[in-house]
């Protein structure tokens, strides 16, 4: 089922759902506020996933400040085609910061989307979660996350938990209290009680 309610009247029964789990949850939500999560389903998956690369295991603000340089590269278009990627040599793409594997990574992305093995945003709207990361873990260098980051913003898939992501992790931790954050296992057991609303639970993890 492909789950894809973000609307604010979902929102609020996610906060409900949730703040019904336990003290803690509620007095987070309580604490936090109302969801405030935006996705941005304007971009197509072959934007995402080089985004999503660029953010892998580095600081947001690092990660800005490379897809600045990238995109300054082209001041005439909104982002480079895969084509106009792909033309890019290794050396500029390194003194933009990209390591030489995310390099390989997204080449490997822009001939992938020429070819067609990542699917437009029309296409992917028709696939389910686990047929995308199917699909798409198998480029290189893109794992289960980067395509999980795809699901919730740019296809705007209501019920995504990113057990790998440390953020979510650590904010269970401070959740609970916990001297150990869960581990990613642990925690798509734990989120299975969050379902359908993984991705507002998710937001509300960060914020922990």
């Amino acid at each position: 089922m492909i789950l894809a309610d973000l609307s604010p009247d979902a929102f609020a029964d996610a906060c409900e759902h949730l703040g019904a789990q336990d003290p803690d949850w509620a007095r987070h939500i309580a604490a936090t506020g109302p969801c405030l999560h935006r996705a941005t389903p304007e971009r197509e998956p072959y934007e995402a996933l080089v985004r999503a690369i660029a953010y892998q295991q580095l600081h947001a603000r690092a990660a800005e400040a490379i897809l600045g340089r990238l995109l300054a590269l082209f001041p005439g278009a909104a982002f480079p085609t895969p084509a106009q990627l792909l033309a890019i040599t290794p050396e500029t793409m390194r003194a933009c910061g990209f390591s030489a594997s995310k390099t390989t990574t997204l080449y490997g992305i822009a001939q992938a989307t020429l070819e067609g093995s990542v699917p437009s945003r029309a296409q992917a709207l028709a696939l389910d979660d686990e047929a995308l990361v199917a699909r798409l873990v198998a480029l290189r260098g893109v794992g289960r996350w980067t395509v999980e980051m795809l699901l919730i913003y740019s296809l705007e898939r209501s019920d995504i938990l990113p057990v790998d992501d440390f953020g979510v992790r650590e904010g269970y931790r401070r959740l609970k209290g916990l001297d150990k954050a869960p581990t990613p296992g642990q925690m798509r057991t734990l989120g299975m009680a969050w379902s359908p609303y993984r991705t507002v639970a998710a937001w509300y993890l960060w914020r922990a």
